[in-house]
């Protein structure tokens, strides 16, 4: 059965102000999204099917796992990488690089038994020893429409992005800006309607692009502040129409995807931002950590009007809504929930540990894994904190699970014979 994410039917009407103001019919000619079917057991692109880090519910998942328990199949992955994995169909997509050969490439796993089917080196060279030591030459994350898959990579003081084929066979591959290394590079494509959306932001200046997924050819490009800055485009439904959003460079920004148009920018964000942001429809909500920390709703109508802040940090982990309340995972290990129009804190709880990859929400249940491989599982309500389940394969984690199919896929790296080794695991229950 396939989710279709993006309709052929949905209409865009063209805006020339802001989204509440526009209550008129367009005068123009409307826009027909070409559509991108999604199997609701696959995982197409960062954050999941939906953009916003909610998984298919329904999923019969294990409660308990280890190293040992309820691992389907584990394989190893070479060089390294914070890239979550992408699955699609019977392939899992990965990014990495290897510093030492100097080479950045997208793997390809099998779904069923982790083996390794291609491995198609886009970089050779050109890797840059600038930025945080902690960052990777293969941050982002992998997204594929079914037929191509596409990955952003800094390389020789530019941004890239390439498409392959699904059988590894490189199709095109075009620069987005030059970039000036400041923490590093990490932005995830977005993929709507022909489109395959960038970004790009940096101290040099970036830029926002959309290409032609079938040809690379640019179809629309806006010039970004020259402001470091590493948050991904995301596309979200915002009064019934598709939006996208960016946050970071000291504000908001909200475009008509299909033709770049600028919808409305505001303050309400801090320069630097890593979370993608999500919306309950009336505010999205954007976090940062530099030049302060940060949680705030910005009103989505264009006005500028911040309903609410706070100084918590959510600097690095992405957020989740759910039934009109935001939750998030702090970079310190604390799970808080807010009512998402006030910003009232219902409770917060301490997991523990240091979090860089996002929580996943799975029906009622958040999934949050810690840098040292720990999950901990807990409920998506606002009555008060409630920990469920508390998982751990050891080692270190800073990508984002992917969670469909009845499966959890984790990218964690371990110490084997005194030396770092990335490995692939599938965990899930034996049919």
């Amino acid at each position: 059965m396939l989710l279709r994410f993006l309709r052929s039917s949905v209409l865009l009407l063209p805006l020339f102000c802001c989204d509440l103001a526009c209550t008129g019919a367009a005068s123009d000619p409307v826009s027909i999204v070409e559509p991108i079917d999604v199997a609701a057991d696959d995982w197409p692109w960062w954050r999941g099917p939906t953009h916003n880090g909610v998984a298919v519910a329904g999923q019969t998942l294990p409660a308990a796992w280890s190293a040992l328990e309820n691992v389907l199949w584990k394989t190893p992955v070479p060089g390294r990488g914070h890239g979550s994995p992408t699955v699609v169909g019977e392939q899992v997509f990965l990014a990495t690089a290897d510093e030492q050969q100097q080479t950045q490439s997208v793997l390809c796993f099998d779904r069923k038994t982790g083996e390794r089917l291609w491995t198609t080196e886009v970089h050779s060279g050109g890797l840059s020893d600038k930025g945080n030591k902690r960052a990777t030459q293969a941050s982002g994350t992998v997204a594929c429409d079914g037929e191509r898959v596409f990955i952003n990579f800094l390389n020789r003081d530019a941004v890239d992005t390439t498409a392959l084929s699904r059988e590894g066979e490189q199709l095109w591959q075009q620069k987005i800006t030059g970039y000036v290394v400041h923490q590093g590079y990490g932005s995830s494509p977005l993929l709507y309607g022909s489109l395959v959306i960038v970004t790009a932001d940096n101290k040099g200046g970036g830029a926002i692009a959309a290409f032609d997924r079938a040809t690379g050819e640019t179809v629309w490009r806006h010039d970004r502040p020259e402001k470091p800055n590493y948050p991904s485009p995301i596309l979200l439904p915002i009064n019934g129409r598709d939006r996208l959003l960016l946050t970071g460079c000291n504000m908001v920004s909200c475009f008509e995807p299909l033709t770049g148009e600028v919808l409305w920018e505001t303050a309400g964000a801090t320069t630097e931002c890593v979370t993608s942001t999500v919306t309950d429809g009336t505010h999205v909500f954007t976090s940062g950590g530099y030049p302060r920390n940060h949680v705030a709703a910005v009103r989505v109508d264009g006005t500028g009007e911040v309903a609410w802040d706070n100084d918590v940090r959510v600097y690095v982990p992405s957020m989740l809504i759910h039934k009109g309340h935001l939750y998030a995972v702090t970079d310190a290990g604390v799970a808080i929930c807010w009512k998402s129009d006030t910003g009232e804190e219902l409770w917060k709880g301490r997991l523990g540990g240091t979090f860089n990859a996002s929580p996943v929400l799975v029906g009622e249940t958040i999934y949050a894994t810690n840098e040292a491989g720990t999950t901990f599982l807990f409920r998506a309500s606002p009555d008060n904190f409630g920990l469920l389940a508390k998982n751990a394969i050891p080692g270190e984690v800073f990508a984002t699970p992917a969670i469909c199919g009845n499966r959890i896929y984790l990218r964690i790296a371990e110490q084997q014979d005194g030396k770092r080794q990335e490995m692939l695991y599938c965990v899930g229950l034996r049919e």
